[in-house]
């Protein structure tokens, strides 16, 4: 054959290869079937239910394990439903309010994912054996019924020796016996498998196989919120006891690494460098659709798989990325089915009318892209230390000087400035979606709004001027001394780009001729000076643990001072009637009578101003039109199971988006074949003139 037609034909074999979209990172095998694509940034350290606290494990650990309850996906305020359970258990207060005790009751006939804990012969093996594995899922596969024993070994391995629960001192002071139990299992720990079956625990009864009974300390009815997190999954003993064995750790073969539940999903591929994937757990009993949720949500979509049976999603890819750039790009072209936004892609994804909405922008419309938005169960605030000589303390002076310094500090600019938008300005303690939190007009702070055109507009600067005086400090300075009044600001410093933000504190309390000082520090430091009361002025926020407005009033219950007791109180902030109200609304269940001390309180706080009170976080997400029913729930991650995917339209789409580019391949081709000729001629002619004879 000639070195030219030869040429030709191979270029046009690579062109006929080139069928499909060349950047497709998944390949052949990752095409087709109900497959969600969603991505990490870290590796998750701890997926064993019993240490995992962070988001980043949740996306996991929420999808493989089952606490008793959850939260009802659509309705908002939060609602607790049961998962587990046959119903959401109900305290009962013994011995004169003494105790409160909780009989939880599950649901027969809910099966543990294969595993091969459930093998007897799998619980003996020797080094030798377990060195050989590359996953645990190569020995024979085993279940077994979820019985209620389950939830009861969990609960002990809270106070297990060698493992470290982020709750566990807080469930010591509630669950009767726990604090004695962790006591005990530390005397017989001897290494290797703790069996916490030997040891009883006063405060958790086994009923019968299905039924349990928790015995709390006093009334704590926030309790109950607690059974809907993973540190209230079950675990298995067979579980403890199969990777326990000799040569499992060094494997990595261990429930931080390969955890086992009953939920719709199990870790099937773990590559955390990498990628890890879940599939959908065969023996997952299956779980309705919610047919029930918020106004809007049947207009939305939302209500459309109604009484379906879930899960929908077959399987889960999610690949690690640790720039923020290919991770959008990836998205842009189909292969991540939802994104959250980057201050560096948020004007190129999203667009703010005149009235403050967010919308997409036209080049996300154009590909169908949608944006969900949602307020998080959360405040950033920053805080007067109470026990300050110049800003804390009930006195009228240092108030009005709070109250001063509340208006001044415009809010919605930051919002607007420094997070593109996202977040609403807090008009109190307690965050939207929990109950006694209260919308419009009558949920405005009056003390640094006024109501204007059906909206709170943050009064005049003239009015905070107004207050700065009759606090004894005219025009920013000591009406006894003349001196200029100087304030210090603690905070973190974490990069070069807080500069901008310090500038911009300082512009707020110069438009009251207030001078700040910014004491910048590492984590560490800030939080020993906050332990300490050694601050003035500091920024703080706070992450709802449950929904309840008792987890967030209680950051300014005086008994829970940080300087005196190590509490969460980190203001310091003390007030007798504020105090007296939160322990009357502390245990009471949501009704008028509750909301009606809840206004009160807030009213006293908003009044007294221990907070700037800040900003409540909007969360921002993006998804592609091909996938269904995704509502953001600030409470819970274990959304995968209601995700529903069209593949067929992905698949359509991603072609149109990801069509090859041939020309530039076919031009370089085209070119080497014609730099090429000469060549080829030349060696012809060299090869003709030595073939004649001399």
């Amino acid at each position: 054959m000639r070195v030219l037609p030869r040429i030709f034909l191979i270029s046009l074999l690579f062109l006929a290869g080139c069928e499909g979209a060349w950047n497709d990172p998944y390949g052949e095998s990752g095409r087709g079937g109900m497959t969600l694509y969603s991505s990490f940034a870290e590796r998750p350290k701890h997926l064993d239910p019993v240490q995992s606290y962070t988001e980043d494990e949740a996306h996991f650990t929420q999808q493989i394990y089952e606490p008793l309850l959850q939260y009802h996906y659509l309705k908002r305020p939060y609602e607790l439903i049961p998962l587990t359970t046959l119903d959401v258990p109900r305290a009962r207060a013994i011995e004169g309010g003494k105790y409160t005790v909780y009989d939880v009751r599950i649901r027969p006939g809910i099966m543990y994912q294969p595993h091969p804990a459930f093998i007897a012969e799998n619980l003996s093996l020797d080094r030798g054996r377990v060195e050989s594995l590359q996953s645990p899922y190569q020995l024979p596969l085993g279940t077994r019924e979820l019985v209620a024993d389950d939830y009861i070994y969990q609960i002990k391995r809270l106070a297990h020796p060698r493992l470290h629960s982020p709750i566990g001192g807080l469930m010591y002071e509630y669950i009767v016996g726990l604090a004695d139990f962790a006591k005990k299992a530390k005397l017989e720990d001897k290494g290797g498998w703790l069996d916490l079956r030997q040891f009883p625990l006063e405060g958790v009864e086994r009923i019968d196989s299905h039924t349990f009974r928790i015995k709390v300390r006093g009334s704590y009815p926030q309790f109950v919120y607690w059974l809907a997190m993973p540190f209230f999954a079950p675990v298995p003993w067979e579980a403890e006891k199969f990777f326990s064995q000799p040569g499992m750790a060094e494997k990595n073969f261990t429930l931080d690494w390969w955890p086992v539940g009953t939920g719709p999903y199990m870790l099937a591929e773990n590559n955390p460098n990498a990628r890890m994937v879940l599939e959908r757990n065969p023996n997952f009993r299956g779980e309705p659709y919610p047919s029930q949720g918020e106004p809007a949500d049947a207009k939305n979509g939302l209500l459309a798989d109604a009484g379906k049976t879930m899960p929908f999603v077959d399987r889960v890819v999610f690949s690690r990325e640790k720039e923020a750039i290919p991770y959008w790009n990836k998205f842009l072209q189909g292969y991540y089915d939802a994104s959250g936004i980057g201050s560096d892609q948020f004007d190129q994804a999203v667009r703010m009318s005149i009235e403050g909405d967010a919308t997409v922008t036209p080049e996300m419309e154009e590909k169908g892209i949608r944006l969900t938005t949602s307020v998080a169960a959360s405040i950033g605030y920053v805080a007067f230390n109470w026990d300050d000589a110049v800003v804390g303390g009930s006195s009228e002076r240092a108030r009005k000087l709070r109250q001063a310094i509340s208006i001044a500090f415009d809010i919605e600019e930051q919002i607007n400035i420094f997070a593109n938008g996202r977040g609403i300005a807090a008009q109190g303690p307690v965050a939207p979606g929990i109950f006694g939190y209260r919308e419009g007009r009558e949920g405005i702070n009056p003390v640094v709004y006024d109501w204007v055109d059906g909206k709170p507009q943050r009064k005049p600067i003239e009015a905070a001027r107004k207050l700065l005086a009759e606090a004894g400090y005219p025009n920013g300075r000591d009406a006894k001394t003349g001196q200029p009044l100087v304030l210090y600001l603690d905070t973190v410093s974490r990069s070069p780009g807080d500069k901008a933000v310090f500038d911009w504190y300082r512009r707020q309390f110069e438009k009251l001729s207030i001078q700040l000082e910014i004491r910048p520090t590492d984590w560490n430091r800030f939080q020993e000076k906050v332990r300490k009361g050694a601050t003035q002025i500091f920024r703080l926020g706070w992450n709802a643990d449950y929904p309840d407005p008792e987890n967030f009033l209680f950051l300014l219950y005086g008994p829970q001072s940080r300087a005196r007791s190590q509490g969460e109180n980190a203001s310091n902030y003390a007030n007798t009637e504020y105090d007296a109200l939160f322990e009357r609304m502390k245990n009471m269940p949501n009704s008028a009578e509750r909301q009606r001390i809840i206004d009160r309180m807030i009213e006293i706080v908003r009044r007294d101003a221990p907070w700037i009170w800040g900003t409540h976080p909007k969360e921002y997400s993006l998804r592609h039109v091909w996938l269904a029913n995704d509502k953001p729930n600030n409470m819970a991650r274990n959304n995968i199971k209601y995700l529903k995917v069209d593949t067929g339209k992905r698949a359509a789409l991603r072609a149109q988006w990801n069509k090859p580019i041939v020309w530039p391949v076919v031009l370089i081709v085209l070119l080497l074949i014609a730099s090429g000729v000469p060549a080829v001629l030349s060696y012809r002619r060299r090869e003709r003139m030595a073939a004649r004879p001399a």
